[in-house]
């Protein structure tokens, strides 16, 4: 029996090789020497990005945070990405115990209709908006690939770009959608510790780790143009979940390298239920991973979102990120009605306007759509 050698190895296969607290040994053990190796490498590796998360890195955040700022310049120049998220949906099966669409969470709940949407879109419109993201909770059931692809058909002639944040699908599922439209989709992995995974995921379609972390590989087979990546900040140590971050993120670019990538970087916020916390990340790691990510890979989108206050989205504009939300809702029909539910608190309440005279007034333009062209 001729044995198959070539057979690609899955990123599960990487992440079952792995153990989490030997990683956060590994990075805790970085020295002052080790940071400066990867501040002077032209291509920092895995390796290298342990050291520029760990504690020893403290020390050169200024010198990260300058380095960060010219590459970012360079690769992208003194501009922006706006986009803003429209929640269709807060139907959802799951029971995260840190979002509020928990499905015990006795919330009313509402799937937005044709003319619901229209009304959304016209307010969003009046803003400039030009890239649009649907945000749906995991609810096959209510909120249906065929819905999806109608909502994509309804508002495509008002959008440059449609990109999408809902239950992973299949890659036959992604390719449908791709002919409605689809410019990107984003998917967080929320923590990469499979072996604490269910604490926070108990019950629903979200606890199978596994469909989860290969929806990424998935969206790469179906050719998908952008890929969005990231985890929920403080669920768990953000110092390993971001080594398993960038492991993540070199193998899809090695095996899909025809897609384009973002991380974002969600923090914990307020929220309808009780779950508190247990790794908060201060302002100063949160820029740390930040300066980390973009010295460790020149050319990743990173996004800010509404969920960070003003003043930490005001000093990140030029030290590394490229795309902002701005005048978010986080909840259906929470542009054009006056009382909806949230998924979670937003921090940043200021205006587009408000945000665009800002990022102004620091030398940058805003780029309302990416610049490059997707039909």
């Amino acid at each position: 029996m001729k044995l198959e050698t070539n057979k690609r190895m899955e990123f599960y296969d990487t992440v079952l090789s792995l153990e989490w607290d030997r990683t956060g040994e590994e990075i805790y053990s970085k020295t002052a020497s080790d940071v400066e190796r990867a501040l002077n490498k032209q291509n920092p590796n895995v390796e290298d990005l342990k050291a520029l998360v760990s504690p020893a890195a403290e020390n050169y955040l200024e010198t990260m945070a300058q380095l960060s700022q010219a590459i970012t310049q360079k690769r992208f120049g003194k501009t922006i990405q706006f986009y803003i998220p429209l929640y269709l949906s807060n139907e959802c099966v799951n029971h995260c115990i840190y979002c509020g669409f928990n499905h015990k969470n006795k919330i009313r709940r509402i799937v937005l209709s044709d003319k619901e949407i229209m009304s959304e879109i016209q307010i969003i419109k009046s803003m400039g908006f030009e890239h649009i993201l649907l945000v749906t909770g995991e609810s096959p059931k209510h909120v249906t690939v065929e819905y999806i692809e109608h909502v994509m058909q309804l508002i495509r002639p008002y959008f440059k770009q449609i990109s999408i944040e809902i239950q992973p699908l299949s890659s036959e599922e992604y390719q449908r959608l791709q002919h409605s439209g689809l410019y990107g989709v984003y998917v967080y992995q929320e923590t990469y510790n499979r072996h604490r995974y269910n604490c926070y995921h108990p019950a629903g379609m979200k606890r199978n780790y596994q469909w989860r972390l290969e929806t990424p590989e998935r969206l790469g087979k179906a050719g998908i143009h952008k890929i969005g990546l990231g985890v929920l900040l403080g669920l768990e140590d953000w110092r390993i979940e971001s080594v398993f971050l960038a492991l993540h993120l070199r193998y899809l670019e090695k095996h899909f390298w025809k897609s384009k990538y973002s991380i974002s970087f969600p923090r914990m916020r307020p929220h309808e239920g009780s779950f508190q916390s247990d790794f908060t990340v201060t302002d100063k790691q949160f820029a740390q991973m930040i300066f980390a990510f973009r010295l460790f890979d020149n050319d990743i989108e990173m996004s800010l979102t509404t969920r960070e206050d003003r003043i930490f989205r005001n000093n990140m504009l030029s030290l590394g990120i490229t795309s902002m939300s701005a005048g978010s809702k986080t909840e259906p029909g929470g542009y054009s009605q006056k009382e909806a539910l949230e998924q979670f608190s937003v921090n940043d309440n200021r205006s587009p306007q408000e945000l665009l005279e800002m990022i102004s007034q620091k030398g940058y333009d805003v780029v309302w759509k990416d610049w490059d062209s997707f039909e």
